[in-house]
């Protein structure tokens, strides 16, 4: 299944606020390449970063999901878009809603713009870094 048919086979009143998203992550974060992929059981469009999922977006039974993996990575991030998207249900790893109304295109163009200059590869590749040092400090007390 391709990006399209897979927005064409939704629900009719989400397949416009969906390819709408679509078009606005893969506009504001030339960074990432779009795919179907499944997570967590669900086939949805992956964008990916260095071959890592940095956002996701899925159509499930009662709503819809928006996966910011770099909004759950920094906490300033996070709370501005919770500010900002107060009629939304912000989960663990995503943003769940159901209408237009709780995800404005505009609020949800300036969330990808913020995120579009995380690099996820490099900030796991300097958590790792970090993570040895720590070890190897303790090791050496």
């Amino acid at each position: 299944m391709n990006i399209e048919n897979f927005l064409s086979s939704q629900e009719p009143d989400r397949q416009s606020l969906l390819k709408k998203i679509h078009a606005t992550i893969s506009k504001a974060d030339k960074s990432t390449t779009p795919e179907i992929g499944t997570m967590m059981g669900k086939t949805m469009i992956l964008y990916n970063q260095h071959g890592q999922m940095k956002y996701a977006l899925a159509s499930v039974n009662k709503y819809m999901s928006l996966h910011v993996l770099p909004m759950y990575m920094n906490k300033v991030v996070f709370e501005k878009y919770k500010v900002l998207l107060p009629a939304a249900n912000f989960q663990k790893g995503c943003i769940n809603f159901t209408s237009p109304e709780e995800m404005p295109l505009t609020i949800i163009e300036k969330l990808i713009k913020d995120c579009a200059p995380f690099d996820l590869k490099k900030i796991r590749e300097d958590y790792l870094k970090a993570k040895k040092a720590k070890k190897a400090k303790s090791k050496a007390k």
